[in-house]
């Protein structure tokens, strides 16, 4: 502090003899005469004398003027270099201090200098920067690497814009962090079903129009459907028979024979005494069981559904297959299922399975369509009798399926004929306490009821 007084003493002192030096030489300069304002001055002719003491006086004014701007110049560089000493002093001051504050810790801030104040605070904030994003700065302290007061301001910018820059990166691309949320997802491991879905023939229901289970190119030509009842009622024998065994023998077309090969088809089996046992009859005629049990199959759908059906298509005749499974004695509904039909809820392929069986058993009792049932089947999967989908079978041919489910028994025969159905007839669950393969698997508690399932 002395030293800076003595200098600002100095400054003052050489300004002020300035200054007096400049008024003494206006006044002297311009002479007494031209102050006194009272008398005007009076036109004279200048003598030699006279300019001699003003050419005097310009070289004395200019000289005066040139040793004041040289003085002002050496003014100048020595107040330069006094005050690039002090500014180097001071800095030199602030480090040491800063270096000496790092290894003690018993000094307090009121009693430092105020560029050490704000290094320390600025120190401070760096450390916390530090802390919030580690990999720009490293463990080192700062002290031990030497940094000033304008490296530490710099350390504080970088820091506060890293750390804006981490706390901010989610929010400034959604679509990488969206990006990253569906991946997650995608690795997530998925909810195991349970047994039902493990097993084959688990099927997920989609609440849309079923296609129809009969498509045009499995329908038959009108000219063939003529030709096979005419032919069949000339050798009295079953249309639906004969259809039958054109097809378990593979004729699958839209005209399985010609006008020749089906009335020699009909004379020949109008000879195996189709009538009192059809089954004995294909098994004549081909003199293989399975041939003889799928023909026996055929049969019975095609005079469940009807000739018009397999013709036009089974949608078409959907109202005529209701009005036939209601007004059905063979066929038991219970007074809420029976509404289903009415109300046109029930799938067309639910009654001909009902149809079928009826005329493969004679008779059916029907304990479940859509009314009455839960609304899921398993966790999170709807049950396909909300759809009109399914049907539960309770009894076949006066025989309760409750009690009645050991090999052989008739459970094991109606889950055989309904696995024999004709293309996309065929259900997609056949659920009861048996598994025979394909839709077909068991299930414990369906061991009062045959489940059907498209």
């Amino acid at each position: 502090m002395p030293r800076r007084n003595s200098l600002t003493r100095r400054l003052l002192r050489h300004v002020l003899l300035i200054s007096l030096a400049s008024c003494l030489l206006a006044v002297f300069g311009r002479g007494w005469d031209e102050w006194d304002e009272d008398e005007e001055p009076k036109p004279q002719k200048p003598a030699p004398s006279a300019e001699r003491s003003g050419n005097k006086r310009r070289f004395v004014t200019a000289l005066t003027f040139s040793a004041l701007f040289f003085a002002g110049l050496a003014l100048s560089a020595g107040a330069g270099n006094t005050v690039r000493a002090l500014l180097e002093d001071s800095s030199t001051d602030a480090a040491s201090t800063d270096t000496t504050l790092t290894d003690t810790t018993g000094t307090t801030t009121d009693e430092m200098p105020g560029a050490v104040v704000h290094a320390t605070k600025l120190q401070a904030r760096v450390a916390a920067a530090a802390a919030a994003a580690p990999k720009l700065m490293s463990a080192k302290p700062l002290a031990a690497r030497g940094a000033s007061v304008g490296n530490l301001r710099a350390i504080d910018r970088a820091s506060k814009q890293s750390a804006v820059k981490h706390e901010t990166g989610q929010r400034s691309h959604p679509k990488a962090h969206k990006a990253k949320q569906q991946k997650a997802r995608a690795h997530k491991p998925k909810q195991a079903l349970d047994s039902e879905g493990s097993l084959p023939g688990a099927t997920v229901w989609l609440y849309q129009d079923s296609p129809d289970p009969s498509p045009p190119a499995a329908r038959l030509r009108l000219r063939f459907a003529r030709e096979l009842v005419q032919y069949s009622r000339l050798a009295h024998v079953d249309w639906a028979f004969t259809l039958a065994v054109l097809r378990a023998e593979g004729h699958n077309g839209r005209v399985p024979a010609t006008r020749a090969n089906l009335r020699t088809l009909t004379l020949r089996l109008g000879t195996l005494g189709v009538r009192p046992n059809s089954w004995a009859a294909a098994l004549s005629y081909s003199a293989d069981t399975a041939f003889a049990d799928k023909t026996v199959a055929l049969r019975h759908y095609y005079r469940a559904v009807g000739l018009a059906s397999l013709v036009y298509g089974l949608r078409s005749q959907k109202k005529d297959l209701e009005d036939r499974v209601l007004h059905d004695l063979r066929i038991e509904i219970y007074p809420g299922g029976r509404h289903d039909i009415e109300s046109h809820k029930v799938d067309v392929r639910v009654l001909a399975v009902m149809l079928y069986l009826a005329g493969t058993y004679g008779e059916v009792t029907v304990s479940c369509l859509i009314s009455g049932h839960r609304l899921y089947a398993r966790p999170g999967v709807i049950s396909a009798h909300i759809y009109g989908r399914a049907v539960d079978i309770a009894a076949l041919g006066g025989v309760s399926i409750y009690g009645h489910q050991q090999p052989g028994g008739v459970t094991e025969r109606a889950v055989r004929a309904l696995l024999m159905l004709p293309g996309r007839m065929l259900p997609a669950q056949i659920i009861s306490l048996l598994g025979l393969g394909g839709p077909s698997f068991p299930l414990a508690n369906h061991y009062d009821h045959i489940h059907v399932g498209y």
